[in-house]
């Protein structure tokens, strides 16, 4: 394996907002390929229950987009986190509160709209751990998948708010859960950096919490 290659993928594959090109059509074939290499993914005993819904009907893409940024402008107005001085976080901030207004108010506009499904319903009690982690390993490999062939996704779960309202749009059955929406689109520009981050060191506790290497 070229490493230097999958450590790029890696650290590069952003929640791309701003970046999205709305006006480069995907090919549906494209994306049916992404979703392939995303049932490779782990499964919990190997259920395999997942679903990917993906929408490219403008009115359908209209009325996510609107349930979407309905939740949005209720979110938008709570208080946002406060991080000390020399925290990553604090510069990162209101770039991506900007970035995320900017998707919010154009989410439609994306060639496609996916959503990553999964059967049943997450348990009231015990693993929902388990349950979800059944589908969100195959999210993160679309997401790879997409942006190793020069599209952007932003991993949103904000719609669940209304998820029963999304669900009759799409015909999603009762017993299906949905977990993941995201835009899928080319991005603009030629690639990604790696983002700042909090240092893991930090972050690593070595058999007991708070040691640190």
């Amino acid at each position: 394996m070229d490493l230097k290659t999958v450590d790029h993928l890696l650290t590069t594959t952003r929640a791309v907002r701003k970046r999205l090109d709305f006006a480069r059509p995907v090919p549906d074939s494209l994306i049916a390929e992404c979703i392939e290499i995303a049932f490779q993914a782990p499964t919990g005993s190997n259920r395999q229950g997942w679903s990917f819904v993906v929408v490219t009907d403008p009115a359908k893409k209209k009325a996510l987009g609107d349930i979407y940024r309905r939740v949005f402008e209720n979110y938008a107005q709570t208080p946002q986190a406060e991080y000390p001085e020399g925290d990553p976080r604090r510069e990162q901030q209101p770039k991506v509160r900007d970035s995320a207004t900017y998707l919010a108010e154009r989410m439609h506009e994306a060639p496609a709209l996916v959503i990553a499904c999964l059967e049943g319903k997450p348990p009231a009690r015990g693993s929902q751990a388990g349950y979800y982690g059944s589908i969100l390993p195959a999210v993160w490999s679309f997401m790879l998948a997409a942006r190793s062939r020069g599209l952007g996704t932003a991993w949103t779960s904000m719609h669940l708010v209304h998820e029963r309202e999304a669900a009759e749009l799409l015909g999603i059955p009762e017993n299906v859960t949905q977990a993941v929406l995201t835009p899928v689109a080319y991005f603009t520009g030629d690639d990604f950096k790696p983002a700042s981050r909090m240092p893991a060191r930090e972050l690593t506790h070595w058999n007991t919490w708070g040691n640190h290497r």
